[in-house]
């Protein structure tokens, strides 16, 4: 084979410089993905007003829901392809890349199918304001009919992420952020279309990037340091088993975090569209925080991964203590902005008064919010990297189930704090990994191999 190969040996050099060198693009990437979401949010809520913010709001908390299988099956097979890479075994990764292909395919396909069928129910049962239906239907309408190029990204991102290649990623996302800035001014401002054109500018800014990036997987195979022939793309019963194995407590994590936040989601929305304002733009002002946590925590999983892989238990501790310190700080710093100016950081995304003046309600629940973007992504990347799937699950139901849930009802219902009930009760929750990750780390069992895919 010719040329440089792109997969990168994660398990040798300063733990450092690794985490920087490969965390950094995966920042940027996350980066410029919540700003193509942000700018969604800024048009439409400048454009169209609060009940464009409401409707893509809740349509989203639908969409993202829809993502579970593709986060779950695509962060499974980035681990067991980095623990395959630590190992040398690079028979095997052919295999698992065509399986993970396929499966996801028929996934996607099976769900938009489903969620274009059931959308009216679905609405209904998040309790939909009527002033927004028409808009959630039609913004959630175009996005599930484009599905297939979410999933699509998230794998192609994750192969490369496995092989230990982040900068690729960000070009593709970098692709897909130009195309829905120009699109959605073209389609909002431009044509007037209202939700439905900012969900075609993301569609289309997906599938762009999509195809870029299978295009440059097929013409530098051989940069990728091994073959991967049209039989890989048959389902294999071993790496089939393996995805199943370690993807599908993934997937339940994925699915029951997001599930708990719809459940929260029908809670909140009978308080009306100011409410649910606050909740969207303060939800999308803690994501620029999660976006550089999540970056190490992608990052440090696959560096565990390949470390585990090839039994250099030692690199572990060191990785998980340098993205905890990088995490705590900028997670420090963004909170200081939004405690610092909260109307300022709300007015990005709106000009409504009513909105702004309810920006500080919200503060108490975003220092709590941003200290979960600080510790909980270094434990989730210990928890992912060993690849122990009981513990994931566990993880799940305390996280999306008995902790959010739980908590927001008691909260919301029991004790009668309303909104805010829902709002403390979602910031609690996303403590949970830390803790459990914590327990796990402190008891040394991620040093064995047990974990690690079968042969």
């Amino acid at each position: 084979m010719g040329g440089k190969t792109i997969v990168r040996d994660l398990t040798s050099g300063s733990v450092a410089g690794q985490l920087l060198w490969f965390g950094m693009p995966l920042f940027f990437s996350g980066l410029l993905q919540t700003t193509y979401n942000m700018v969604d949010m800024m048009v439409v809520g400048h454009y169209i007003g609060k009940n464009g913010l409401s409707a893509v709001s809740v349509a989203g908390e639908v969409l993202n829901f829809l993502t579970f299988v593709a986060m779950g099956l695509s962060n499974a097979g980035q681990i067991i392809l980095a623990q395959y890479v630590g190992a040398g075994r690079k028979a095997d990764i052919g295999k698992i890349i065509g399986t993970l292909f396929s499966v996801l395919l028929l996934c996607s396909a099976a769900l938009t199918a489903l969620c274009i069928a059931l959308r009216g129910p679905i609405l209904a049962w998040l309790n939909t304001p009527l002033e927004i239906w028409d808009e959630a239907w039609d913004y959630l309408t175009v996005c599930c009919a484009g599905l297939i190029f979410t999933y699509g990204y998230n794998l192609l991102s994750a192969i490369l992420r496995g092989l230990g290649d982040s900068k690729h990623p960000l070009l593709f996302i970098a692709i897909a952020s130009l195309c829905n800035v120009v699109l959605d001014l073209f389609f909002i401002a431009g044509l007037h279309m209202g939700v439905e054109g900012a969900a075609l500018a993301t569609v289309i800014g997906q599938a762009v990037s999509v195809l870029y990036a299978m295009l440059f997987l097929l013409t530098r195979r051989e940069k990728i340091g091994f073959s991967i022939s049209p039989g890989d793309f048959r389902v294999d019963g071993v790496q089939l088993a393996s995805l199943i194995r370690l993807g599908v407590p993934m997937m339940l994590q994925t699915a029951a975090v997001t599930f708990s936040k719809l459940v929260i989601t029908v809670w909140i929305n009978p308080f009306g569209s100011v409410v649910l304002s606050v909740t969207a733009i303060g939800n999308k002002v803690i994501t620029l925080t999660n976006v550089f946590s999540q970056a190490f925590s992608t990052a440090g999983g696959a560096m565990i991964a390949q470390s585990i892989g090839a039994e250099k238990y030692s690199r572990v501790p060191r990785m998980i203590g340098i993205a905890l310190a990088m995490d705590l700080a900028i997670a420090a710093v963004f909170a200081w902005v939004t405690l610092a100016a909260p109307e300022a950081v709300f007015g990005l995304f709106t000009s409504d008064a009513q909105v702004l003046s309810m920006a500080r309600v919200f503060l108490g629940p975003a220092v709590l919010l941003y200290l979960g973007c600080g510790i909980r992504p270094p434990m989730s990347a210990l928890i992912n990297g060993s690849g122990n799937a009981r513990l994931n699950l566990a993880v799940a139901l305390l996280d999306g189930i008995v902790a959010r849930i739980a908590l927001a009802y008691i909260l919301c219902f029991s004790l009668g704090w309303g909104y805010l009930g829902c709002w403390y009760g979602n910031a609690i929750a996303g403590t949970v990994p830390f803790f459990l990750g914590g327990a796990y780390f402190l008891s040394g069992k991620w040093r064995t191999r047990r974990y690690l895919i079968k042969d």
